[in-house]
């Protein structure tokens, strides 16, 4: 706590909050303008073409009348400020779009008139749109950006001027989204619990929900301890199954599916499993929802640090296996992605007619395809100490450790990381050198 904010009285620490506020925005603003520069200095004048696949290119970030700029350069503005590189590239997206697009109100965001995130949402909002459409938009919202209307009708605002600046833009988007339906599983949310959207006109979701609803009092005399909502969700897969009985199990109606269900033997095992795509759920949710319906193939154990490595650059499903469990995530400095689809990289470079056993574990790092390319084709290096843990640098000497727990920034530029051993004491001793 802030030295002497426990002996304040209430004037007072609304006063220090207030300048805490005004110092957080003028960081923040310090932050969009370096990101802005950062943009301007990766201009792709300054870098030879390559035709190499996978090499760096230019990318137009911004919108229309916005410069190019080298696609890699997200990733180390990134990692310095410790977010993902697709949000910095949001960051210099924004930016280049507001000092280019919208000068009226970046001017009133540079004042402290317009919070960043309202100008922000305005220029993503305009981005498909010409600059003279898009500097309209801005400076017609320019002044109600300044908080003076809640979230939703700044939102519904915004909407009514991007529609006014370019009416038979809107109108297409308009038929474009009516070819847009679909019916899908949604980002799981917890708990166990997941849901299903289906997006189409009101008058097919209207006729859907009239569906259920008549389904739904049919079977409230079958369950009568049930609520209505989880009548609804009954209803819906016994539509799904035309002609079913209305008082069958669902396990029966429903197909096979595969979910990894990672749990753990042994008195150590406090009641949390993890189920893979979705996140911690107890072992009594596994016993009590999946132990009546699922059918479970037990694997046992994954000797990890005992599997052999082999000679060809083509990696066994073993080892795959074996990475996803080891290192679920991007092993990217803050990289987010934990599909399973990820690219598994060669720490060191696999090299034909080199040393035995180049493809094990400890020499594998999952990654992303933009972030492989980075590390192929950019100028970043990687170590991998330890199997599972790793150092990155990037050209400007800046160090990142990404294990398990995430990233972390390791201060200091230096040929090797003495920093490691002492995070890792427990691990045996070594150097990690940097040359070639």
């Amino acid at each position: 706590m802030a030295q002497g904010l426990a002996d304040m009285g209430e004037d007072e620490v609304l006063a220090f909050a207030g300048a805490a506020a005004e110092r957080q925005r003028t960081a923040e603003l310090d932050v969009m303008r370096a990101a802005y520069q950062w943009a301007i200095l990766h201009s792709p004048d300054r870098v030879c073409p390559s035709d190499v696949p996978g090499a760096e290119k230019a990318r137009a970030y911004g919108g229309d009348g916005t410069p190019e700029v080298r696609e890699f350069a997200a990733a180390e503005l990134g990692a310095r400020i410790g977010v993902t590189t697709y949000a910095a590239g949001e960051l210099m997206a924004d930016m280049l779009d507001l000092v280019h697009r919208g000068t009226d109100l970046w001017a009133r965001v540079e004042a402290h008139e317009v919070k960043p995130s309202y100008a922000r949402h305005v220029v993503k909002k305009t981005r498909h749109l010409s600059k003279t459409e898009a500097q309209y938009v801005a400076t017609a919202v320019a002044e109600p950006a300044d908080g003076r209307i809640p979230w939703t009708r700044f939102e519904a605002l915004v909407e009514a001027a991007v529609a006014k600046a370019n009416p038979r833009l809107a109108r297409d988007k308009e038929l474009k989204a009516q070819e847009a339906t679909f019916a899908k599983k949604c980002r799981d949310e917890g708990h166990g619990m997941g849901s299903f959207l289906v997006r189409a006109d009101v008058a097919t979701i209207n006729l859907i929900d009239a569906t259920v609803t008549a389904q739904m009092v049919m079977l409230r005399k079958h369950f009568p301890d049930l609520t209505d909502d989880q009548l609804r969700v009954r209803a819906f897969v016994l539509l799904c199954h035309p002609g079913a009985r209305p008082d069958i199990d669902r396990a029966e109606l429903l197909p096979s599916v595969v979910m990894y269900v990672h749990t753990y033997a042994g008195s150590g095992h406090e009641g949390i499993d993890r189920l893979e795509g979705h996140g911690p759920v107890t072992a009594d949710w596994v016993r009590e929802t999946l132990g009546p319906h699922c059918r479970f193939t037990i694997k046992p154990v994954l000797d990890i640090a005992g599997m052999a490595p082999v000679d060809a650059y083509e990696i066994p499903d073993r080892h795959r296996e074996a990475v996803q469990i080891l290192t679920p995530a991007d092993t990217f400095p803050y990289g987010s992605s934990l599909s399973r689809k990820k690219q598994l990289d060669h720490t060191r470079a696999w090299k034909r007619g080199g040393p035995p056993g180049q493809s094990g574990i400890g020499n594998y790092g999952p990654m992303t395809t933009p972030h492989h390319r980075i590390k192929t084709h950019g100028s970043w290096q990687v170590r991998q100490p330890f199997p599972g843990i790793y150092v990155w640098r990037d050209k400007h000497g800046a160090c990142y450790l990404v294990d398990n727990t995430g990233t972390r920034r390791l201060e200091g530029r230096q040929d090797d990381l003495p920093l490691v051993i002492e995070i890792y004491r427990d691990l045996p001793t070594l150097e990690i050198g940097w040359a070639a």
